[in-house]
């Protein structure tokens, strides 16, 4: 057991005041003896307080237990933590253990009655920042609780009930097998909308499709008027977005809060998604036959197409849909949002180095009077960055001495660039993968608590 000398006077009722000098407070098996001089400088903290105590039933409400031959305080309470308290006391200085829990650490705080405030303010960053991403992770947890654990919540009708149903179909895979099969059929059409998405890029279809637009004298082909393996695609594509539009009906439909659905993300990005069909379809079917050979109309219809080539290309975002089941995008998603920082810093830096080295190859190729690649310093921004980022494509290479000491300036603070927010940015992906696996483990945990209660309840 260890023993801190510390002096410590506890005056004890019936004591005459010279005797009892000292006071043993014995925290987690650890005991410390403390002077008043040093607990009088904080009058609100709980070990000062027992210095106004008059009966075994007050000091009993500010301690756990309390031994009067000895006169020792027991406190039941994290013995390292109390340390860094103690020496506060008689140092003046409130640190923070880094292999100690913060948010438990604040714990400790209260209890002992020591503001925070005292903290040192590197220690108090840490501790802020914690309560930061604790709040945001209860904040998560609950908007997640509350779209897609409604068992508890359910209504006594039967639309209710079916509303409770499709809601943990739609949102939770891990329901039950309605769950498990919705999340596979949507993965499956993700991934076939992707490979067909390949597949009508490959040459043998792009030349047929030009064939018949040459033919039809139009740059927009029709479904109709394509050949058969352009057929099996669109139909391909029609099934994907038929299935894409139920699933975001669905999702529509079992929203809590419709302007918050609205204001979804995966959900604005599914609208981008499957608008450019439609808006092909309804394209297609207005265009004038008798318009199409007219020179202007032509132009038009050239422009038309180009705008739907655009947008049907927006259909690889339907891979973004995975982040719905997926945890390691989910996480992505989340480090980039936290390090947005950090991110903001790499630009800012890249920038930087970007408009320094460009004027000086720059010049140092000009000068050099060799065939000149660097035409302009605009021209010469592009060469920094790729040589800054590691690239390296070689369209534009420094041929001059001067240009390749630049150069090689240049691709040296690239690398210690690059390297200053990676760990940071690493560090952060880390955290919040754990974060985010701990969340989910809590949530099917209370999840299937919250089902077993409603389950009996409803028996009962």
């Amino acid at each position: 057991m260890a023993l801190c000398i510390f002096k410590v006077l506890y005056k004890h009722p019936g004591e005459d005041g010279k005797e009892g000098r000292e006071i043993i407070i014995n925290v987690g098996g650890i005991k410390y003896l403390l002077p008043w001089s040093t607990l009088d400088e904080f009058p609100l903290t709980r070990l000062s307080k027992l210095k106004f105590c008059s009966s075994y039933d007050e000091i009993i409400q500010l301690c756990d237990d309390y031994d009067e031959d000895t006169r020792e305080f027991f406190f039941d309470r994290n013995p390292s933590a109390f340390g860094m308290i103690v020496s506060f006391l008689a140092a003046g200085k409130l640190m923070l253990f880094r292999d100690m829990c913060a948010l438990s650490f604040q714990e400790e705080l209260r209890y002992w009655g020591i503001e925070e405030s005292n903290l040192e303010k590197c220690c108090f960053r840490k501790l802020f920042q914690k309560l930061q991403e604790l709040a945001e992770m209860h904040k998560e947890e609950d908007m997640q609780m509350s779209k897609e654990t409604t068992c508890v919540l359910v209504e006594e009708t039967q639309f209710g009930q079916f509303m409770n149903k499709l809601r943990d179909m739609v949102e939770n895979p891990h329901s039950g097998l309605p769950g498990k099969v919705f999340a596979c059929l949507s993965i499956l059409f993700v991934a076939t909308t992707a490979i067909s998405l390949c597949i009508s890029t490959m040459p043998d279809l792009r030349a047929e499709e030009d064939r018949v637009n040459a033919i039809n004298r139009s740059p927009i082909a029709l479904p109709g008027e394509c050949s058969q393996k352009c057929y099996y695609i669109f139909v391909i594509e029609t099934i994907c977005v038929a299935w894409f539009s139920l699933e975001l009906c669905l999702r529509f439909i079992q929203a809590k809060s419709k302007c918050h659905f609205f204001r979804g993300p995966l959900n604005i990005i599914d609208f981008l998604a499957i608008s450019p069909y439609y808006v092909s379809l309804i394209v297609v079917d207005d265009e004038p036959s008798e318009e199409a050979e007219r020179p202007s109309s032509n132009s038009y219809l050239e422009k038309i197409g180009l705008v739907l080539r655009v947008l049907r290309a927006l259909r690889i975002l339907y891979v973004m849909r995975l982040a719905r089941h997926s945890l390691g995008l989910q996480t992505l998603g989340l480090t980039v949002r936290r390090c947005t920082r950090e991110f903001g810093l790499l630009l800012l830096f890249l920038c930087v180095a970007v408009t320094l080295f460009s004027p000086l190859v720059y010049l140092a190729e000009n000068e050099s009077g060799k065939v000149l690649e660097f035409t302009s310093i605009p021209a010469s921004y592009w060469w920094a960055i790729i040589s800054m980022t590691t690239v390296g494509y070689g369209d534009m290479v420094p041929r001059s001495v001067p240009g390749q000491m630049v150069a090689l300036s240049s691709i040296l603070s690239g690398i210690l660039i690059m390297a200053f927010p990676a760990t940071s940015i690493f560090h952060t992906f880390s955290h919040s993968y754990s974060e985010l696996r701990k969340q989910h483990e809590r949530y099917m945990n209370k999840a299937k608590q919250q089902r077993a209660t409603y389950h009996v309840q409803c028996n009962c």
